[in-house]
């Protein structure tokens, strides 16, 4: 399995999280449950990307990005409201993880790769992007259902 086998899979999940994204209200980006906002998850999402395709496909972070949200939710006292923002970044994260992956060699794709989250094969960590991706977009969703109900009752 190789960066033309993981491609097409990881533009279908993709393309439907970025469809999704863009279709949020703005005013959603501050519904939270717990500490998490929905903006908070859109550039947790994105920040994640760019780790893992440094992490793990070896691309230095881009000049200038701040990781925000690393430290999780509570530790971040930044807000994140600005959806067009937010659109731009997670679009910009998945073109450089997806250089990224491009870009290591074939050989590569099951070596295991030593990081801060523990041990993996790119592939692999490419499966945990792809369900790290659908675990943010199923909360952001149950967030959104929570205050809809909340609001009709």
């Amino acid at each position: 399995m190789s960066f033309a086998t993981v491609l097409p899979i990881w533009n279908a999940i993709q393309d439907r999280f970025h469809a999704s994204m863009r279709k949020l209200p703005e005013a959603d980006l501050t519904l939270e449950l717990g500490s998490a906002s929905i903006g908070y998850m859109l550039r947790h999402n994105a920040e994640v990307e760019y780790m893992f395709a440094n992490w793990f496909f070896g691309k230095s972070l881009p000049e200038g990005l701040k990781l925000q949200t690393s430290g999780g939710p509570s530790a971040s006292k930044a807000v994140f409201t600005n959806k067009e923002e937010l659109i731009d970044l997670l679009a910009a994260s998945n073109a450089y993880l997806i250089e990224a992956m491009r870009e290591l060699p074939e050989e590569k794709w099951h070596i295991p790769v030593e990081t801060a989250i523990g041990t993996s094969t790119p592939l692999e960590a490419v499966g945990r992007l792809m369900y790290h991706t659908g675990i943010h977009a199923g909360q952001i969703s149950l967030i959104q259902k929570h205050f809809a109900v909340k609001e009709n009752a």
